[in-house]
């Protein structure tokens, strides 16, 4: 089967959308499918210093077409960004058919999947993964009616969770019985658990992007609760709210090593280096860095939130407290850094359940299957391309969209 896979996000970004794309593709070519990835990506020294960027690399058994983000770049002009996604993607077609396109993303990625599809009448699916649920359109009409006919007449959509799902539901009014749910997953043979945890003080480790609608900011702020000794704390990672972590641990008298990027390759023993993964997130599409964690045998305090609560049980494969509850998530850290017996037992039931459960060769499949379930279909093109032009906050700061 003929793929154009078309990434909002791909290495040497970091995010959850790379690390979604880049096993996703893995998988397809294992399958035998031909696949095309066109990724939008960064260029300026500012989407750059955020997200990391540049083209996407070389991936094995795939062509791979880098559009560079200009319209983003300039302005937050996101929809000069949509008509190049949708002439390359015509232009593709037309050298070799697609059989299926597929959008990681509900916008601009999906709503530019979705009018290649009124082109060429190939059958369509978007993954909805992060922001597009939680906040892409409710910060203008443009970005609302986009998401809106994205979600009503994509062929299959893609989400993590229920809990994920229900947000969008109550956020933009799509049935629930419009979703697939497929959830996440982790490479479990590159994420295993360290040999043997070294002795000392139990070092925590916060790695993602470094934003605080991740918590990082409150993560901090619990740290300073905690007493002087017995643990030391890693923030690993870039994004836009590293200087203000920067600034925030000065003030706070805390001394947490920030490690900054972090290459992909290198991640799996930065867990093995750790004892504690932190996630306190405000909302999730379904969290690949808490999955790499369970995978590396690492204990893990999250967020109780959209996206987390899918994948983690109070007390049973982790402890959970509620986003921005400072206090208690300082408690819960005091708990984990004083008693082993429970970051043992939390961590040996989270690396159970993520091996029999988040396998990307099985989920993997699953999306192969729905491939195979919409390939011949005629793709539903019953919208308007047409969409008003409005005021939004996403266009001083795209990098955030």
């Amino acid at each position: 089967m003929r793929i154009c896979f078309v990434s909002r996000r791909y290495f040497p970004a970091i995010s959850g959308m790379s690390i979604y794309a880049e096993n996703l593709l893995r998988e397809l070519v294992a399958l035998g499918h031909d696949v095309t990835m066109i990724s939008q990506y960064r260029g300026d020294a500012k989407g750059t210093a955020i997200y990391g960027g540049g083209p996407p690399p070389e991936v094995p058994g795939v062509r791979v077409i880098g559009l560079e983000q200009l319209g983003e770049q300039d302005g937050g002009d996101f929809e000069r960004d949509v008509d190049m996604m949708v002439r390359t993607i015509v232009a593709e077609h037309a050298r070799a058919p697609f059989d299926i396109l597929h959008a990681q993303y509900g916008y601009p990625t999906g709503w530019a999947t979705l009018l290649a599809s009124q082109k060429t009448g190939v059958p369509n699916l978007v993954s909805i993964q992060g922001g597009d649920g939680h906040w892409v359109g409710s910060c203008c009409e443009t970005h609302r009616l986009a998401m809106v006919r994205v979600l009503d007449h994509a062929g299959a959509l893609l989400i993590g969770g229920n809990s994920f799902a229900r947000e969008v539901h109550d956020r933009l009014g799509t049935p629930l019985d419009r979703f697939t749910v497929v959830p996440g997953a982790v490479d479990t043979d590159r994420f295993t658990p360290a040999a043997a945890r070294e002795p000392g003080p139990i070092r925590l480790l916060y790695h993602g992007r470094v934003d605080r609608r991740k918590g990082v900011l409150d993560f901090l702020d619990a740290l300073a609760l905690l007493p002087d000794s017995g643990w030391t704390a890693t923030v690993s990672g870039i994004g836009p709210d590293l200087e203000p972590a920067r600034e925030r641990a000065a003030a706070l008298g805390l001394r947490p090593t920030f490690s900054g990027y972090a290459d992909y390759a290198q991640v799996p023993d930065l867990y093995r280096q750790h004892d504690l993964f932190v996630s306190p997130t405000y909302a999730e599409g379904f969290s690949n860095t808490i999955l790499e964690a369970m995978a590396s045998g690492l204990p893990v305090l999250a967020g109780r939130s959209v996206g987390v609560v899918d994948c983690l049980r109070d007390g049973e494969n982790g402890l959970l407290v509620e986003p921005g509850d400072v206090p208690a998530q300082a408690a819960a850290l005091r708990r984990l850094i004083g008693d082993a017996t429970l970051r043992e037992r939390l961590a040996a039931a989270a690396l159970a359940e993520c091996r029999r459960t988040y396998s990307w060769t099985a989920v993997g499949r699953r999306i192969a299957d729905i491939y195979a379930e919409l390939a011949g279909t005629s793709p539903d093109l019953g919208f308007s391309p047409g969409l008003p032009l409005t005021r939004c906050r996403f266009r001083a700061e795209p990098h955030l969209l």
